[in-house]
């Protein structure tokens, strides 16, 4: 069969587990496509061709031998270079880690491969995964496929980047800032930001993280259906005890009235005109399905939510980050760490203290809120996919990205889930809207943009633009 690529990954492994096609057919196929694009856009940094087609044997056998395959039977998948995966350099993007040989898998490699994924190739991220670009001095830079000129996002950009343009049906990717949820909107596609705890994670190839990435870092899917998002959630969260954060919490939660918020200009955003109506498309969509949509000015807090999220993330053991950051010589790490020193430090067991207690407080008004909506529509960002390289252009350019970036910023804070649904196209740059619910509702998230994907023109797999 031509064309296997364009497919859904539900779709490959309903014909995988019917053999009509085998796993070896679907595996080299999704070769012959990464050999055909990848060297426009740079997203897989490595991939081992024989192994990949030995993965894709051991399914067709397991199929022989009348064994269930796995939801994902078949179906070739990326994981981002920042997960261990046995034999590969956890490289984060670094020259430093280079050597950083995996002995294992993370929980999230081993957890795609019992439910019959192929992992085809290990996709890019910029340096530290510290930025909404994807470039680095190890792998070079990743383009986005839809406009070379625009961001694909960051810092799962290679993720986004793959599979908009066929390489792989299912893209791995992780979010502490944004990092899936950008990459999903900049490339055109869907990405999902499970809550902490969702699924399990862990680098035996690297030291432990330090407590603000344990309570707010996540591993989540990018794909082009939101029903191969969901199909990638249940795989991905299976059970692994070296995640201590893990939690066995139902996909399922109970039901709720179908009852959304919407919210245009969350806490002076003051989003371009081409996001405000891509949100409120996205509001008459779900309306249109049957949901009662409240269009709402304010929010529980997400300004403050976003700087103690920065301070978390970037300003425990900052001087230790930006020492490794100059010792690696990558100028958007430097920049990232340099144009946010003022905000992050000095960081002192006081200020940790003082922001874990406010984070009690915060989440427990956003989980107030979320009894009252099952989801809030808002906007991914306040400017449409930002030009590449934007943050690097001046202090400026710094300063207009990272205002941009407030919703998804946030979120992590309270460990909440966030999808990115792709709305559309301007032209031809990417736009959509961020779903967010509850705790542990990322079934509520899926249900949302299940109905306004189905309001709309599906995302489909492109040949990258010239």
């Amino acid at each position: 069969m031509e064309d296997l690529w364009r497919l859904s990954a539900a779709d490959v492994a309903t014909l995988v587990k019917s053999k009509k096609i085998s796993a070896k057919e679907a595996a080299s196929a999704a070769l012959v496509r990464l050999d055909a694009v990848n060297p426009k856009i740079n997203a897989v940094v490595d991939h081992r061709p024989a192994e990949v087609l030995a993965q894709a044997a051991a399914v067709d056998a397991a199929i022989a031998r009348n064994e269930d395959p796995g939801p994902l039977a078949g179906v070739p998948v990326t994981v981002k270079v920042n997960i261990d995966q046995a034999g590969f350099a956890t490289t984060n993007g670094l020259k430093l880690q280079r050597d950083a040989i995996a002995k294992t898998n993370s929980p999230v490699v081993d957890n795609l491969r019992k439910a019959g994924a192929v992992i085809l190739g290990r996709t890019n991220c910029p340096a530290f995964s510290y930025r909404w670009f994807t470039t680095n001095l190890i792998h070079g830079d990743t383009k986005n496929p839809r406009d070379a000129s625009i961001t694909p996002g960051g810092s799962s950009g290679g993720a986004g980047a793959a599979v908009a343009a066929g390489i792989g049906h299912i893209a791995h990717g992780t979010d502490i800032a944004g990092s899936i949820r950008y990459p999903a909107y900049a490339c055109g596609v869907h990405g999902l930001r499970p809550t902490v705890g969702r699924i399990a994670a862990f680098n035996a190839a690297l030291p432990e993280r330090p407590i603000g990435p344990q309570i707010s870092a996540v591993s989540g899917p990018l794909a082009r259906t939101i029903g191969d998002i969901r199909i990638a959630l249940a795989a991905m969260s299976a059970k692994d005890a070296r995640d201590p954060w893990w939690v066995p919490a139902p996909l399922e939660g109970p039901a709720m009235p179908k009852r959304a918020a919407l919210c245009l200009n969350p806490e002076g955003l003051n989003p371009v005109a081409e996001v405000k109506a891509a949100v409120a498309d996205a509001g008459k969509r779900l309306e249109r399905a049957g949901w009662v949509v409240e269009q709402i000015e304010t929010l529980p807090p997400l300004r403050e939510a976003a700087e103690l999220q920065t301070k978390l993330w970037l300003g425990d053991g900052f001087e230790a980050q930006l020492a490794a950051a100059e010792r690696e010589a990558d100028p958007g790490a430097l920049a990232c760490l340099r144009g946010n020193r003022t905000k992050v430090s000095p960081f002192d067991v006081d200020t940790l203290s003082r922001v874990l207690t406010r984070r009690a407080t915060l989440m427990r008004e956003w989980l107030q809120f979320f009894e009252k909506y099952a989801v809030l529509l808002m906007p991914v960002s306040g400017e449409l996919p930002f030009p590449d390289g934007l943050d690097m252009r001046d202090d400026a350019s710094f300063a207009r990205v990272w205002h941009a970036q407030l919703t998804q910023i946030a979120i992590p804070f309270m460990g909440l889930p966030g999808l990115t649904v792709s709305t559309g196209l301007v032209g031809r740059i990417p736009v959509g809207v961020q779903v967010v619910s509850g705790r542990y509702r990322e079934d509520l998230c899926l249900a949302a943009g299940e109905a306004i994907e189905a309001g709309g023109t599906p995302s489909a797999a492109i040949d990258p633009a010239g």
